[in-house]
């Protein structure tokens, strides 16, 4: 579901930064790249997914620790009704608590780092949105970063979102745990909120509503309704395509 995680997140950052004022193409591109790459952050929690194993040692041993942390954690904190299990995959990192926490703490470290931790936190987010959605993005990424250096001063747009990628960085977790709460297994996301005698709560929808990961309605159906969004929700896409519409129909009018 990394693919998806990631395609979610791209569209949910495209439709949140307009509201923090990151209205430019140039920064609603960053602001949106980095929720993607982090919609995929959560997964930290296993040690076979692409975050896990991005950077080698360094990503392995965050992975390492977070699953000890979430597994301590649920063991001191489970209701009467939560399963018997180690609490590591789809537990700590899978909530609303950790997504505000990360937030938080990545929007001290760019106010305090200034631009250059803008930087980093968007390149680590791209490096973990082509991990899922492939190579290419890099590519495409480098042929962005040419444009953005001839059309725009990459310091002073890049400055204007420090603090505001905390937020990038929450909606993006947000963003992995609404997707993981629509499929079969749910995602205890309201944690530490008890329910129904357990604290760790699977939310997930009606079963009719759900589906399985890597079946045919997220590749059919999901993937392919975000991939469209994702194109639709870039700054000016939209005002140009109903421009060429209204264009032809002139045209054909006359």
């Amino acid at each position: 579901m990394g693919r998806t995680h990631a395609l979610t997140g791209w569209c949910a950052g495209l439709a949140v930064a307009p509201l923090v004022g990151a209205s430019s193409v140039h920064q609603a591109v960053a602001f949106a790249a980095t929720t993607a790459g982090f919609a995929l952050l959560p997964d930290l929690d296993h040690p076979g997914a692409g975050a896990s194993r991005l950077l080698g040692p360094v990503t392995g041993a965050l992975s390492w620790l977070l699953r000890r942390l979430s597994s301590i954690l649920y063991a001191i904190t489970k209701g009467p009704r939560d399963e018997r299990h180690r609490g590591m995959h789809r537990h700590l990192s899978h909530t609303v608590l950790f997504a505000a926490g990360l937030g938080a703490l990545t929007m001290w470290g760019t106010r305090a780092g200034g631009w250059y931790a803008v930087a980093g936190v968007v390149v680590f987010g791209l490096l973990l949105a082509s991990d899922a959605l492939g190579d290419w993005l890099l590519l495409v990424a480098a042929g962005a970063a040419v444009w953005w250096a001839r059309t725009a001063s990459a310091e002073g747009e890049l400055q204007q979102l420090t603090g505001w990628l905390g937020l990038a960085v929450a909606v993006g977790c947000v963003t992995h745990c609404l997707g993981d709460a629509l499929t079969e297994a749910g995602c205890p996301f309201l944690f530490p909120v008890p329910i129904a005698g357990e604290t760790w709560y699977e939310l997930r929808p009606p079963s009719f509503l759900r589906f399985r990961t890597g079946k045919r309605v997220e590749n059919l159906l999901v993937f392919p309704v975000f991939m469209v969004l994702g194109v639709l929700l870039v700054p000016g896409v939209w005002h140009g395509l109903t421009g060429l519409f209204e264009q032809s129909t002139v045209q054909a009018g006359q």
